[in-house]
């Protein structure tokens, strides 16, 4: 299939001609449809499936008849970095339809935002913090929104957006298009789609897991042998551009630097800088201005870099649901990848959650020639005998698992 064979107008075909799309995704070619024919959609897919496109260029045909300079499509979305994504992705599709976008979002100034708004747009993408700042000021009308999107809902949903989500949803004429796309679905997010959905199509492609693109791999190490291990890795790894996540922002600040030292043109992604410098850090890792970028999950939903050959996890991360949206950086638009994980001891229960959910055992290696030192007993090194048994339920681990028990995960 090739997306000549959608009902899109010619000026959307000339957008879609110049950022190169030629095939749709899955997850595009089963949603498209039943967007541009006004059904509600809940969309569960991967990270890294093309969810962007599947919402946008509907979105956009649909735009092309009726008034323009209302905002007559918001797009919600859980960060900054994802926001401005799919902003940019709708100005790429869009440049020769006329429709105006804008991104919507906290740590900049409200006046580029305010000026905009009042020249009139037809699409907004917006996080929701700075979205309700607009609305209590009067600054934004949404009393003509036509469709309504949620990107990532079940980020949302980690970071405690559901209530700013409802009330942004009050404010909502009745009568619209809702589009609910999520990788996952926590219990939060399906009650909210159950409530704000009509009738939907569901289209999910795949289990909710990582794409299959991906190659996983741990690396068992102490905590003390972390920064030589990783070096260790990139210097023998034949890599293209790498994202290392960390669990805190102080992790990826010291990282960083001590890559650099390394020869490594480094970028860190935190939460503690401005926007601008978080924009000029993603910016610049796109444009191959740096190789590495090390980031908290903040990164973990809002990079769209298909170059990406290697996501490293420094730090394994609190869920499984962030194992997947952060190895859903590499692997993307049916490139491969290889996520590495480094690994201890105390990381034991976290790894059996995520073989549950990837339903097989991942591979632990051993970097031949590196100094372990005596800090990595030997059984870590020791593949699992068979792969865990793979449930529907979402694996809440229980307790610590010691002596032999905890052997035996390894």
């Amino acid at each position: 299939m090739s997306f000549n064979e959608f009902p899109f107008d010619r000026r959307i075909r000339a957008g879609i001609s110049s950022v190169r799309y030629t095939t749709p995704t899955p997850i595009q070619q089963q949603a498209i449809p039943h967007v541009l024919a006004g059904r509600d959609v809940l969309g569960i897919a991967q990270t890294g499936t093309g969810k962007t496109a599947a919402f946008i260029l509907p979105i956009l045909q649909h735009l092309l008849a009726g008034p323009r300079g209302h905002v007559r499509a918001l797009i919600i979305a859980p960060t900054r970095e994802l926001a401005e994504q799919i902003n940019q992705v709708a100005i790429a599709l869009g440049k020769d339809t006329g429709v105006r976008t804008i991104s919507i979002y906290g740590g900049v100034s409200k006046r580029p935002q305010l000026a905009a708004l009042r020249r009139g747009v037809e699409i907004v993408v917006a996080c929701p913090g700075r979205l309700l700042d607009h609305m209590t000021a009067g600054a934004i009308d949404l009393s003509h929104v036509e469709v309504l999107v949620l990107d990532e809902a079940d980020r949302m949903c980690d970071m405690g957006f559901l209530p700013d989500i409802r009330r942004i949803i009050r404010r909502l004429p009745v009568e619209r298009q809702t589009l609910f796309f999520a990788a996952t679905m926590p219990a939060e997010i399906r009650a909210l789609a159950d409530k704000i959905l009509r009738h939907p199509a569901t289209v999910q492609i795949g289990a909710i897991a990582p794409v299959n693109t991906v190659s996983h791999a741990l690396y068992p190490i102490s905590n003390e042998r972390k920064k030589a291990l990783l070096a260790a890795l990139l210097n023998r790894t034949a890599t293209g551009r790498v994202l290392i996540f960390t669990r805190t922002k102080y992790r990826a600040r010291s990282l960083a630097p001590y890559l650099k030292k390394q020869g490594r043109r480094v970028a860190a992604l935190h939460g503690d800088m401005t926007q601008n410098q978080r924009q000029k850090a993603i910016t610049g890792f796109r444009d191959g201005r740096y190789d590495v970028l090390v980031a908290t999950d903040i990164a973990a939903r809002g990079i769209d870099v298909t170059a990406i050959s290697h996501v490293i996890n420094y730090d394994v991360p609190d869920t499984v649901d962030a194992y997947t949206h952060r190895i859903g950086r590499t692997g993307r638009a049916h490139h491969t990848g290889e996520a590495f994980t480094l690994v201890t001891y105390a990381d034991t229960l976290m790894i059996r959650s995520i073989e549950r959910v990837l339903g097989t055992p991942i591979e632990r290696r051993r970097l031949d020639g590196f100094d372990y030192g005596e800090s990595v007993p030997e059984y870590q090194f020791a593949q699992p005998a068979a792969a865990p048994r793979r449930t529907s339920k979402t694996y809440r681990p229980r307790g610590r698992l010691r002596g032999r028990a905890a052997k035996a995960t390894w």
